[in-house]
């Protein structure tokens, strides 16, 4: 197929690595500008621009598809292509584009819709706690992820797993599902099927106002809330008077009464919960890098009984 890709961030990378590795004839590469990046606010590309560009692809950087539509429009037809693939691009696709390719627009999303539609589909899929994740390839609509359902494969989350890690996974679980659906949708063995809205979960954006870990609520809920917003905005406790960031820990049994976020074993980090207690594993100390719990309590012994507050 003749193939206009979108994407920008490095989990759309596989999927384009996926579809010129397929023999798929990837005309253009559309991606979001450069954008300010470090210290030195340097002008940093997209992870995709810096893959098409290493593999002599065409790349271009509307700030806008809605506004610009007058001269993007007329480009996107100029390729001719059979299908316009969307992996995280970060822009809505106005009408007169989503029309242009006789396969449709394809996108590649981070949840088994209709569930999880939104920004944030695999950090909620983590944030609450499902057993299970998964890619959903749909035909693209002008609404919020509401296109017709082509393929999904569900993938099961591993118990200590965080978002930053099972959004790396399934980058490669959907490029893997893009190539089969193409092959379906070119062969005409894979039919599109509506999703059902009564079904719809939404999966917003995800802030900073987040990030601080109310102890109080069981162990499941912390860990899924650390694990969840690992590794932006990150989970965050005060523990004697300086923030910490939390970015992994995990579920253990640990019996008699506690208070909300009181430190049961200083030696490996168990803190109490309002059932439960998990077992921090990954911190980040104000002013110092990230390191594994073992690393920081070499540094930062900690007191039996001491409390991690939420702020």
């Amino acid at each position: 197929m003749n193939i206009v890709f979108m994407g920008t961030p490095d989990f759309a990378v596989p999927s384009l690595k996926a579809l010129i590795e397929g023999g798929h004839n990837v005309r253009a590469v559309f991606t979001q500008p450069d954008k300010p990046k470090g210290r030195g606010m340097k002008l940093t590309p997209p992870p995709v621009k810096e893959y098409a560009l290493s593999q002599e692809i065409e790349v271009y950087q509307p700030q806008s598809l809605k506004r610009e539509t007058e001269t993007v429009t007329p480009l996107i037809k100029s390729l001719e292509p059979d299908c316009i693939v969307v992996v995280a691009y970060g822009k809505l696709l106005p009408s007169e584009i989503l029309e242009i390719p006789r396969f449709g627009c394809v996108n590649v999303h981070g949840s088994l819709l209709p569930k999880y539609r939104g920004a944030a589909p695999i950090q909620w899929t983590v944030l609450n706690g499902d057993e299970y994740g998964g890619v959903t390839t749909m035909l693209m609509a002008e609404g919020m992820d509401t296109g017709d359902i082509l393929m999904q494969n569900s993938v099961k989350v591993g118990e200590t797993e965080t978002s930053a890690e099972l959004y790396d996974r399934l980058s490669y679980v959907g490029a893997e599902l893009l190539v089969k659906t193409l092959s379906g949708l070119e062969s005409g063995s894979v039919a599109p099927l509506p999703q059902n809205p009564d079904e719809a979960t939404l999966a917003p954006m995800l802030s900073k106002e987040m990030s601080p870990t109310d102890f109080s609520a069981t162990a499941k809920e912390v860990r899924s809330h650390i694990n969840g917003l690992s590794d932006w905005p990150c989970a965050t406790a005060v523990l004697g008077g300086k923030k910490l960031k939390l970015y992994r820990c995990e579920e253990v049994s640990q019996s008699g009464a506690h208070r909300a976020g009181e430190i049961l074993d200083e030696k490996d980090f168990t803190v109490g919960c309002g059932k439960g207690s998990v077992r921090i594993l990954e911190v980040q100390p104000e002013g110092s890098r990230r390191m594994s719990a073992k690393d920081y309590l070499l540094g930062h012994p900690l007191s039996k009984g001491a409390v991690l507050s939420a702020e």
